[in-house]
């Protein structure tokens, strides 16, 4: 069975993100979304910054190149993502985002049960995507940053897991944060210090960063530390769920039949994934035994008794 604890921190890391979202949105006409990304990137590694205290300074080179990787992805998902959902609505930005992790999880996929709950996700984001593009038309350079964004957030998935083998502890999260939001700072010029001249801006600016890096960020990293990358793919799946349904909750958005039963295949494809048994180890081979092996050592009658025969 898959671990119920990791099942939970992505449970916790979907809903905390489709809050932040929906704060981060109100930030876009002041500090753009460039801005809003690296901003929200900042305060939450430099919170987490202060609560971890990462000893960076002991990293070896191979944790280095790690916690960049694993920054610059980061930085690139928040910013194209941001861009899109200020093009396009943010229920249809997840869906199609979506598609970069399970493009992901289909090329990890190593067993008939892998390859089954790809394929029930799939069609859920399909049902999803049907809902979707049935309303408005949508832009197309909304979709292409969305697409962009997917692309970052397969190699966020693959950069998580290693730093989480690489760095113990959070701090190599907290670094990379920072590092996220260096790399989108020059895109969003100084427009983005707007937040620090209203406190309710800044409010929302530190609300954004808790609930939409912070929170998520840490339990995924949680998470990938039990789970292999194709099964957190599959489980992630939830988010668009999630999405659809604080669309429903909290901004009286429809929820139609295609929506309902996308999320019903959706949750499907994660519980199989979650209450399958993990594969069996396969077993490591036989260490040779070295052609020289010493004499052991004999006790003080066995050498007198060998003694004694030899003279006979």
């Amino acid at each position: 069975m898959t671990n119920p604890f990791a099942v939970l921190c992505i449970i916790g890391s979907c809903i905390s993100l489709q809050l932040g979202a929906a704060l981060a949105i109100e930030l876009f006409p002041f500090a753009g979304t460039w801005g809003t990304a690296a901003i929200r990137l900042l305060m939450a590694g430099a919170i987490l910054m202060v609560i971890t205290r990462p000893k960076f300074h002991t990293w070896t080179r191979k944790q280095w190149i790690g916690v960049a990787l694993f920054g610059a992805s980061l930085g690139m998902m928040n910013g194209f993502f941001y861009n899109a959902i200020d093009l396009i609505p943010l229920g249809t930005a997840v869906t199609i985002e979506f598609l970069g992790p399970l493009a992901l999880a289909a090329f990890l996929s190593r067993t008939f049960r892998d390859a089954a709950c790809v394929a029930l996700a799939l069609l859920g984001m399909v049902l999803l995507g049907l809902d979707s593009f049935t309303g408005e038309s949508l832009s197309l350079l909304g979709v292409i940053f969305v697409l962009i964004a997917g692309a970052f957030w397969a190699c966020y998935i693959l950069a998580s897991k290693n730093v989480g083998t690489l760095v113990p502890g959070q701090g190599g999260l907290a670094v990379a944060l920072v590092i996220g939001g260096i790399l989108l700072a020059p895109l969003s010029g100084t427009k983005a210090l707007v937040v620090f001249t209203d406190w309710n801006l800044l409010a929302l600016a530190v609300g954004t960063a808790i609930l939409a890096s912070l929170v998520p960020y840490s339990l995924e990293l949680v998470a990938l530390r039990r789970l292999e990358p194709n099964v957190f793919s599959v489980l992630i799946s939830l988010e668009p769920v999630f999405a659809g349904l604080f669309g429903w909750i909290l901004l009286s958005q429809n929820l139609s039949a295609l929506k309902i039963s996308a999320i019903l295949l959706v949750v499907l494809a994660s519980i199989i994934q979650t209450v399958a048994k993990p594969s069996k180890k396969v077993p490591e081979p036989d260490v040779e035994e070295p052609i020289y092996q010493p004499a052991r050592k004999r006790s003080l009658r066995q050498r007198l008794r060998r003694v004694s025969n030899v003279r006979s």
